[in-house]
């Protein structure tokens, strides 16, 4: 698969991540303003933010292919990071005034939910499942830190879902008497958001901090490198990700009585067959170092 394909793939799991989010948004919001559900409300706060997230990465994909110019020679990928980490502190600032207004208003006694209140939160648990199974599954396969960060959005969601369903299930069944369930199913939901964006912005941060690439990516590279006809052994192996492609640096031992030419073209190979074996990695930077000599 083609890096282009790969950054389609990614745009249609957001996209698809996006409609459904906000679709729940309005709904939810709706559904627990008239239907007397602060858990509901707060949720629809969850489902907003997942669509903000899923949003940010549509834009984030689609700047990370904005060619690189004298200004920013190495490309814009870091975008999805940058604007992940400002996404997340904004989730977490999210969560912050759902679990306030939960814990202020819980002595304040409310009218019964509606009984389709239940159905939206059952709807949210249902869809927003859907939606991070297929998230996963494009995550894994393009290896978008953003996405799948989004992914797990969508299943924390699910799960807030889940605990406002089972909130409006007591007050529902227990009458006035049980009001207090659905506050403490909103706190849960502010929980889950608060999470969801600490989370995101630590994934954001490692990635602006050049963390080492996943060892199964190095072990690709390695053994990719390894198969040029000329390299004797890895030296040195660094690959730092930016959005969802890989930049690489590597040190392959060589004959050291070969000539600058022969090295050169060695170091020319294992670029070209890395790049050409493996769509995600964007570039790579070679560097000859001399090894073992041939026994005379």
């Amino acid at each position: 698969m083609t890096m282009e394909e790969l950054y389609r793939l990614s745009r249609r799991a957001a996209a698809l991540g996006l409609m459904v989010s906000l679709l729940l948004a309005i709904a939810k919001v709706l559904g627990g303003l008239y239907g007397h559900s602060i858990a509901l409300v707060s949720d629809s706060v969850h489902s907003l933010g997942d669509a903000v997230v899923s949003l940010v990465v549509l834009i984030a994909l689609r700047w990370s292919q904005v060619p690189a110019d004298r200004e920013h020679p190495y490309g814009h990928t870091r975008g999805e990071a940058a604007i992940g980490s400002n996404i997340a502190l904004l989730l977490v600032a999210s969560a912050i005034a759902v679990i306030w207004e939960a814990l202020a208003t819980l002595a304040t006694p409310s009218p019964q939910p509606e009984i389709y209140t239940l159905v939206i939160a059952a709807a949210s648990i249902v869809l927003k499942e859907v939606v991070f199974r297929y998230n996963v599954a494009v995550a894994d396969r393009t290896r978008s830190l953003s996405l799948r960060a989004s992914a797990w959005d969508h299943r924390s969601d699910a799960l807030s879902s889940l605990a406002v369903f089972i909130g409006l299930v007591l007050v529902l069944l227990g009458g006035p008497a049980w009001h207090a369930a659905d506050h403490w199913a909103a706190v849960f939901v502010g929980l889950c958001i608060g999470w969801t964006g600490s989370r995101l912005f630590w994934s954001s941060l490692q990635e602006l901090l050049d963390r080492q690439a996943e060892p199964e990516i190095l072990e690709a590279v390695r053994k990719e490198a390894m198969a040029v006809p000329g390299v004797q052994q890895i030296e040195k192996l660094l690959a730092r990700k930016s959005g969802i492609e890989y930049l690489v640096d590597i040190h392959v031992e060589v004959n050291p009585l070969l000539s600058v030419r022969e090295g050169h073209a060695i170091a020319h190979a294992v670029k070209d067959r890395i790049i050409s074996r493996m769509p995600t990695v964007k570039d790579v930077l070679v560097h000859i170092e001399p090894g073992k000599a041939p026994a005379a």
